[in-house]
C-alpha cells in the first residue's frame, strides 16, 4: 500500500530552503500584509497512487506580494523551482520524482487590493525514503 507523506510539508521545508527572503506557509493569517513575499503551499483534493509506493499530489502554489510585478516575478522563481530543481531531490522522509505545472502562474484574484496574490497548480510525484 502506497504509504501517505506531508506533502504540504515536505514542500515548505524544501520552499523556505530555497527562498529564505519569503515566508513559507501553508495557511495565511491576518498578519499577511506585513509578511510579504508570502508564498503558500496547500495540497488540493486529487491526485491519486499506484497502490505500491508512488502518490500523485495535487499542490497549488500562491504567491502575495506588494505589486504585480514582485509577485509574478517570484512566482517564475516558484514555477522553475517546482518544476525543475525539486524533481529528483530527497529528505528524510520522501523523494520526488516527476513534478509539472497543471496550471501556469498567473493572477488570481485576492480581496485585499494592498497586495497582489499570483498562483498555478502543480502535480507532484513521490515515494517514501527506503
Amino acid at each position: 500500500m502506497t504509504a501517505l507523506i506531508d506533502v504540504e510539508g515536505e514542500l515548505i521545508a524544501r520552499a523556505a530552503d530555497r527562498f529564505p527572503s519569503a515566508v513559507v506557509r501553508d495557511e495565511l493569517d491576518n498578519n499577511l500584509a506585513n509578511e510579504l513575499p508570502t508564498i503558500q503551499i496547500e495540497q488540493v483534493p486529487g491526485g491519486g497512487d499506484d497502490g505500491l509506493r508512488l502518490a500523485r499530489y495535487l499542490v497549488d502554489i500562491n504567491v502575495y506580494a506588494a505589486t504585480r510585478v514582485e509577485a509574478i516575478a517570484l512566482a517564475n522563481d516558484v514555477h522553475a523551482w517546482a518544476t525543475g530543481e525539486l524533481r529528483g531531490s530527497t529528505s528524510t522522509a520522501a523523494v520526488i520524482g516527476r513534478t509539472g505545472a497543471l496550471t501556469l502562474p498567473a493572477a488570481r484574484p485576492y480581496e485585499n487590493t494592498g497586495l497582489r496574490r499570483v498562483g498555478a497548480t502543480y502535480e507532484i510525484y513521490l515515494h517514501p525514503v527506503s
